[in-house]
């Protein structure tokens, strides 16, 4: 069968490629491993684990919690039943948002292993590897997305031993829980559990965590996370793993010490999904973490195959995920629509406090010898956050000194990762203090942080 476009994984980057080329008239065929589209961002990443991020804010009333004299907590220990109840709902919503959109642009959808023959050729494999489809196509979109990495040492097949994806086949409600790494992932995931009353500890080898924030955020952070009862222990490892009368977990450090918990999350990195493509047979090989090297326009070293999002690394977020996936069409078919990805990406970190960010930290300008000035707003003292009852988020914003451009945004809080997107548009457009201080922000708003965040940045440039 011949087709103009084959797109191999129907997440996020699959998806909106996919979309993109057969809008614009070309015939696309998709090829997802799983009985359920929507890839890692619907099934097991993004969308579930903020969805249960809301869920424990809610079973816990921890949003509420001296806020109204009374506890809106569901009154008993929360279930995995109701824990997971919600996540499964949007999961299965969004399935089907994805398969509408593939079904109104005619996108011909396969269930199978997708196997190149050769460059042009790729081959569906059933549940046995026998052949169920072969395809020809000008184009090829490799969008299989990545999978948790499993480190040696630790026997996954225990009911209490989880990685980022099994997480979500929870079977019962631990009292404990040790997470293996203060990644994004990870750190998300020990505020989740932290908040519906579980103890949990996260070990992290560095000596510190999430270093591409803005220092002053990360402090913000462990402090928040410790409130919730979080313990972060800095410079470990674990030695070894073991699991004697098959129950509880018992996990020797690197410093000497042992750990006992009911269940460990371990959240390592990510390797792309590649080994099952037979790459060498279109003339590609991939990295040892099982990734793929890409130009400006996505383009693999095959001109014609084009892979994007986690497949290809860093940032490996669902929103660059899609753009990647828009622009490498827009090129494979000269649709001369849209040329390249946005300057500056906007990041989400749905710890609780949730954390947006944006353009240049101080760490960085520090780095670049760049003159600058430093402005915050508190939620405490915007009467919106009074209302909602944020005592430590704030919002920051940095400034070049000379002309008070604004270079980046930062915001730890409720709502972080909405309120980012206003400073975002703001550095994209390299305006600055001036289109704050003119702008009138409805009352009371988050959004009003923006207009005091300057005037701090103002006052503090002129003395």
């Amino acid at each position: 069968m011949e087709y103009d476009l084959i797109v191999i994984g129907s997440g996020p980057g699959g998806e909106k490629g996919a979309a993109q080329a057969a809008y614009f008239g070309h015939r696309v065929a998709m090829i997802e491993k799983r009985s359920q589209v929507g890839g890692t961002g619907t099934n097991t990443g993004t969308l579930p684990s903020k969805t249960l991020r809301e869920t424990s804010l809610m079973l816990s009333g921890l949003r509420a919690r001296n806020l109204y004299g009374v506890d809106l907590s569901i009154g008993r220990q929360a279930t995995v039943a109701d824990f997971l109840f919600r996540e499964k709902a949007v999961v299965q919503a969004d399935q089907k948002r994805v398969e509408r959109n593939l079904n109104r642009h005619n996108i011909d959808l396969f269930e199978g292993v997708g196997r190149f023959r050769d460059a042009h050729t790729v081959e569906v494999l059933g549940s046995r590897e026998q052949v169920k489809n072969v395809f020809r196509a000008k184009k090829v979109l490799i969008a299989t997305g990545s999978s948790p990495h499993q480190p040696e040492g630790f026997p996954f097949e225990h009911p209490g031993i989880f990685d980022s994806d099994q997480i979500l086949n929870l079977t019962f409600m631990p009292k404990t829980m040790v997470v293996i790494g203060a990644g994004v992932i990870g750190c998300e995931y020990a505020c989740t559990f932290a908040a519906l009353g579980i103890r949990v500890i996260i070990l992290e080898p560095r000596d510190t965590m999430l270093g591409f924030l803005d220092e002053e955020i990360t402090r913000t952070l462990i402090q928040s996370m410790q409130d919730l009862g979080i313990h972060v222990r800095f410079g470990v490892k674990v030695d070894s793993c073991l699991t004697p009368d098959g129950g509880d977990v018992r996990l020797t450090l690197s410093d000497g010490t042992s750990l006992l918990t009911e269940s460990v999350l371990v959240s390592s990195g990510r390797f792309g999904n590649t080994s099952e493509l037979n790459l060498a047979a279109a003339g590609l090989e991939a990295g040892k973490r099982g990734q793929l090297c890409v130009n400006e326009h996505y383009q693999t070293a095959v001109e014609h195959i084009y892979a994007v999002g986690d497949v290809i690394g860093f940032p490996a977020l669902a929103s660059t995920s899609m753009e990647q996936g828009r622009l490498a069409m827009v090129h494979a078919f000269d649709l001369r629509y849209k040329s390249s990805l946005a300057p500056i990406l906007p990041y989400g970190i749905y710890t609780i406090p949730e954390i947006g960010m944006a353009g240049m930290s101080e760490q960085e300008l520090k780095a670049q010898g760049v003159d600058y000035v430093v402005g915050h707003a508190h939620y405490s003292q915007n009467p919106r956050g009074m209302i909602i009852g944020d005592s430590r988020g704030f919002l920051k914003l940095i400034f070049e000194r000379e002309d008070m451009r604004l270079l980046g945004v930062h915001v730890i809080g409720e709502q972080a990762s909405e309120l980012v997107h206003i400073g975002l548009m703001a550095i994209q457009q390299k305006a600055g203090a001036d289109l704050f201080i003119q702008t009138c922000f409805n009352y009371p708003t988050l959004g009003d942080l923006y207009k005091y965040a300057t005037y701090a940045a103002l006052g503090s440039r002129s003395r």
